[in-house]
């Protein structure tokens, strides 16, 4: 049974605290925490009160020396949160005091990352199509592989023995894990895909493109059940929410877009200002978090997130 969202009765919240602009957002497993990465080198959490009010505790993870890229919490620790960036290191850090913990050297300027459901792996991508993962424990690379055509965003589905990638050819790659032996390419999109999501309830992944639809996957049979086509540009970032009814998909249109996973129809519209980055729902309430190249009148970088899903009050 599908949950009725009166999402007109919602509203955003602003969370500044970054010199430049934020590239990622990540909830942690719990959903009391988001961090947010940025051009400006660092990382922040911030402790959420998913219905309180008052200004947000945040605290500064400081450390790397390029523009932190993507992040991720790790699934079964709330306290955890890795880190990937530029400067072709990977951190993992401890939320509750803001300190490194563990530090790898990869080969290239890093763009992806993401946790194996159970919390063992990390895969790392970089901008050179080169995926790297590690394992947690020794925070050593245990696996490297380079591809021969663009890699953009990397998944593992919920039981972890398959990682999809999503490729500059308009393909998703399936691959069996850990051997990472080729399953199956689908031809997704007529042009290059962007980003992936799999569904919480694990039915469904979903894949952004540069042709500015949103395909719908059936995780079983590996067949297209629908496609969202609301955006206009590529589509840069889609999240599902924790129940897995709702899609939220963004890109340089000047709106976010809520659609219905089982109708296909917009439910909602968040405006926005600038091109989107990241978008990312809360893993247990209905808050989505969302971040882009916002700019002040001067012309600046904001350094802000919002975070739709308040009650008007």
């Amino acid at each position: 049974m599908e949950e009725k969202i009166a999402f007109k009765n919602l509203h955003s919240r602003e969370y500044p605290g970054h010199k430049k602009k934020v590239h990622s957002v990540a909830w942690n497993c719990t959903g009391t925490k988001l961090a947010s990465g940025s051009v400006d080198q660092t990382a922040r959490v911030w402790h959420i009160e998913p219905h309180g009010h008052g200004k947000a505790k945040d605290i500064e993870l400081k450390g790397h020396t390029d523009s932190v890229d993507q992040l991720c919490w790790d699934p079964k620790h709330a306290d955890l949160i890795a880190t990937a960036s530029g400067d072709k290191s990977v951190r993992l850090w401890d939320a509750r005091s803001g300190k490194c913990s563990q530090q790898a050297e990869l080969s290239g300027e890093n763009i992806n990352i993401t946790y194996k459901p159970d919390g063992t792996h990390i895969a790392v991508g970089n901008r050179d199509d080169e995926l790297t993962i590690l394992d947690v424990r020794k925070f050593k690379p245990i696996h490297r592989r380079k591809f021969s055509y663009e890699v953009n965003e990397i998944a593992w589905n919920m039981t972890g023995d398959m990682f999809f990638l999503t490729t500059g050819n308009g393909t998703v790659e399936v691959l069996a894990y850990p051997l990472l032996k080729p399953v199956d390419t689908l031809v997704a999109h007529t042009a290059g895909c962007y980003c992936i999501a799999i569904d919480p309830t694990g039915r469904y992944f979903a894949v952004g493109s540069a042709d500015s639809l949103v395909s719908l996957w059936d995780i079983s049979e590996m067949l297209c059940v629908r496609t969202f086509t609301k955006l206009e540009w590529p589509v840069r970032t889609i999240s599902f929410n924790y129940t897995g009814d709702y899609i939220a998909s963004a890109s340089e249109d000047l709106f976010i877009d809520m659609s219905n996973v089982h109708t296909g129809r917009t439910v909602h519209q968040i405006p926005c200002r600038a091109a989107m980055n990241s978008v990312e729902w809360n893993p247990k309430y209905n808050l989505l978090a969302y971040a882009g190249d916002d700019k002040n009148k001067y012309s600046a970088d904001e350094g802000v997130f919002r975070i739709f899903g308040f009650e008007s009050n």
